[in-house]
C-alpha cells in the first residue's frame, strides 16, 4: 500500500466528484466514451465524418425521456454545458442509453468561437475535469463530468475546426 487516499490497497467505492449523487436538478451524467469512426482525434477531418456527424457536429447521444422534457428532437442541434464551458452537438434520441445519461465521444476538434465562448465542432475536453485517475495511476479520467442540455437557439456558427489557417 502507498498510503494515497485516491488509491486504497484493496477495491472499493469512491465516490466521484460528479455523479449522478450529488447532481443538481436537470443535470445529465456526461460520458466521454471513445469513438466508433475514428481514433482519438485522428480522423475527425475525413470523409468518415459523414458516417456519424449530427447537424453537422459531433453527436450526442441521450434517452428520449431526457430529450421530452427539453423539447429535443433527434437531429437538432443542442448546447451542453457546465462551469467549465459549452459545446454544440447533433442530438442523436435513442432508447440505447439510460435516462439521466448523455454520451459525447472524445477527440472532437476543438473549434471555440471567442464570441460567444463556445466550442462549435463538440470538443468534449471543453466539459470535463482536467484530472488524473489517481496518485498512483496519472491517468486520463473520463466520464466524470455532469452537464445540462438544451436545444439550440443563439446565433448561426459556422463550423471552422477544419479550415486550413489563414497564413497557410
Amino acid at each position: 500500500a502507498f498510503g494515497y487516499a485516491d488509491c486504497p490497497p484493496h477495491p472499493m467505492w469512491l465516490e466521484p466528484d460528479e455523479w449522478h449523487g450529488n447532481a443538481e436538478a436537470g443535470q445529465l451524467q456526461l460520458l466521454s466514451a471513445h469513438p466508433a469512426h475514428r481514433l482519438h482525434s485522428q480522423l475527425n477531418h475525413t470523409a468518415l465524418r459523414e458516417r456519424y456527424a449530427v447537424a453537422g457536429r459531433e453527436p450526442v447521444t441521450i434517452h428520449p425521456q431526457d430529450a421530452r422534457a427539453r423539447g429535443i428532437a433527434d437531429g437538432d442541434l443542442v448546447r451542453v454545458w457546465n462551469a467549465r464551458g459549452q459545446v454544440l452537438a447533433g442530438a442523436v434520441v435513442t432508447e440505447g442509453i439510460r435516462p439521466g445519461v448523455i454520451c459525447l465521444h472524445e477527440g472532437a476538434w476543438p473549434d471555440l468561437d471567442p464570441r460567444v465562448g463556445i466550442c462549435k465542432n463538440g470538443a468534449v475536453n471543453v466539459l470535463t475535469k482536467d484530472i488524473p485517475t489517481s496518485r498512483l495511476g496519472n491517468g486520463c479520467a473520463g466520464n466524470t463530468a455532469l452537464a445540462w442540455l438544451e436545444k439550440y437557439t443563439g446565433p448561426t456558427l459556422p463550423l471552422t475546426a477544419f479550415d486550413p489557417p489563414a497564413n497557410a
